[in-house]
C-alpha cells in the first residue's frame, strides 16, 4: 500500500488515500517518487477540461528512484534515478519513424490502462500514463528516463514537463536565434521556462505578458527584459518595445483564446506565433481570412516542446550543470500530497510559478 492523491470524479477535489500497486509486469517499471511538479494540465484533467478515465492518480511531472522492474526491461535497473516521461514514444509508428516522437500515436496508451487499485479493488488509472501524485507509481519502460544520480531529484522533476515543453518550444519548435524579439504570454511554470530559454539563446528584447501584474518580478528574474500587463493595450506596448513592428516570435503559454489573440497581435508581420498552452476543445479562436493573408504570420501548435526526452533531457541537464538554466527558479512553493488542492487554487488565481510536491 502507498499513499496517493486520487481523483474520484472530474470536477471534484482530490483526496489522499492508500492505493495498491502490483509488481511491475513485462516492460514496466516501479518508481518511488521523490518530487512532482503541479502542472496546469493536472488541473485541466481534474476539472474536466481534458478527458481522463476515473478514478485516477494524477501528476505527470515527476522524478524518483527505480524500485523494481518487470521482465524484459533493459533501459533502467533498481536504484537508478529517473525522470518520468508522460509521452513515451513507441519508436515504431509513422511519426516516430519520421523524426517526430512528440507526436507518437501510441504515447498516450498507458493513460487508458489501470495501473493500480483502490483498497476495495476498484481499478485506478494513471493520469497522463504517469500517476505521479503518489509515493510510488508504475510506468512503461520508456516512461522512465535515466538521469545521473548526482542530479537532485527535486530539481529534475520540473524538467519532465515545464522545462521540456517551455525550453523545447524555444529551442526546437521556434528555433529562436540571438537578437530576435520574443513575447511570452502567460508567466506560469512553462512561461518561465520559455523566458529562461529565450535568455539562453540571446533573444532581445524578451517581453513577458501576464494578466497578473504581481508576476512582473518573477518574470524579470527569469529572463524577461520587460513586463507588460496582458490586456487589450498589450500588443501596442509590445510593438513600442520592438521598433513598432512586434515580436519576431510570440509564445502563448495559457491555452485561452484571449491569450492566443494577444500573442497573435503582439507578433510582427511575418512573425511566428507558437501556441504552447493546453486549451479546451470548446474554446474557439477566430481569425479573419484577410488577417491570415495580410500579416503573413505562422501559427504553430507546440506539443511537449517538440522534444525527444532521451535526447533533450541530457542537453537540458548540461545547461543546468553550467548554471545557464535555473530549474530551482521555476519553483515558487513546495507542499506535500495534502497540499495539491491548494496548489490548484494558486493556479486558478494566477499566483506564483511551479508548486513542487515533495514525497521524499
Amino acid at each position: 500500500m502507498v499513499r496517493a492523491a486520487v481523483l474520484s470524479e472530474q470536477g471534484k477535489p482530490l483526496h489522499v488515500t492508500e492505493i495498491v500497486l502490483p509488481e511491475p509486469g513485462p516492460g514496466q517499471v516501479r518508481v518511488r517518487v521523490a518530487a512532482t511538479g503541479v502542472c496546469h494540465s493536472d488541473l485541466s484533467l481534474a476539472n474536466g477540461t481534458l478527458r481522463q478515465p476515473v478514478p485516477a492518480v494524477l501528476g505527470h511531472e515527476g522524478a524518483g528512484v527505480v524500485v523494481s522492474v518487470g521482465d524484459g526491461v533493459t533501459r533502467v535497473a533498481p536504484g537508478d534515478h529517473v525522470l518520468l516521461n508522460w509521452a513515451p514514444a513507441c519508436r515504431e509508428c509513422w511519426f516516430c519513424a519520421s523524426g517526430e516522437p512528440y507526436l507518437c500515436e501510441r504515447a498516450a496508451d498507458a493513460a487508458g490502462v489501470p495501473h493500480a487499485t483502490l483498497a476495495d479493488g476498484t481499478p485506478l488509472y494513471p493520469g497522463l500514463g504517469t500517476g505521479a501524485f503518489a509515493e510510488e507509481t508504475i510506468v512503461p519502460e520508456r516512461g522512465a528516463v535515466k538521469i545521473p544520480a548526482d542530479v537532485p531529484l527535486a530539481q529534475a522533476a520540473v524538467l519532465g514537463c515545464a522545462v521540456l515543453t517551455g525550453a523545447g518550444a524555444v529551442f526546437n519548435t521556434a528555433a529562436v536565434t540571438a537578437g530576435q524579439a520574443v513575447a511570452v504570454v502567460g508567466v506560469g511554470g512553462i512561461g518561465l521556462s520559455v523566458l529562461q530559454a529565450a535568455r539562453i539563446v540571446g533573444a532581445d528584447p524578451i517581453i513577458a505578458l501576464d494578466v497578473h501584474e504581481a508576476k512582473a518580478e518573477l518574470a524579470l528574474a527569469q529572463g524577461a527584459t520587460h513586463f507588460v500587463v496582458s490586456d487589450d493595450k498589450a500588443p501596442k506596448a509590445v510593438r513600442a518595445l520592438t521598433g513598432g513592428r512586434g515580436a519576431d516570435v510570440a509564445f502563448e503559454c495559457v491555452g485561452h483564446p484571449a491569450a492566443i489573440r494577444t500573442a497573435w497581435s503582439s507578433s510582427r508581420r511575418g512573425g511566428q506565433v507558437v501556441v504552447v498552452g493546453v486549451g479546451s476543445a470548446k474554446a474557439m479562436v477566430e481569425f479573419s481570412a484577410l488577417e491570415l493573408y495580410w500579416f503573413g504570420r505562422t501559427l504553430t501548435g507546440c506539443l511537449f516542446g517538440s522534444t525527444d526526452p532521451d535526447v533533450d533531457v541530457p542537453r537540458l541537464l548540461e545547461l543546468v550543470g553550467s548554471g545557464q538554466l535555473d530549474v530551482g527558479g521555476l519553483v515558487t512553493s513546495t507542499t506535500d500530497l495534502d497540499g495539491i488542492e491548494a496548489a490548484f487554487e494558486d493556479m486558478r488565481a494566477g499566483r506564483g510559478g511551479r508548486t513542487l510536491v515533495r514525497l521524499d
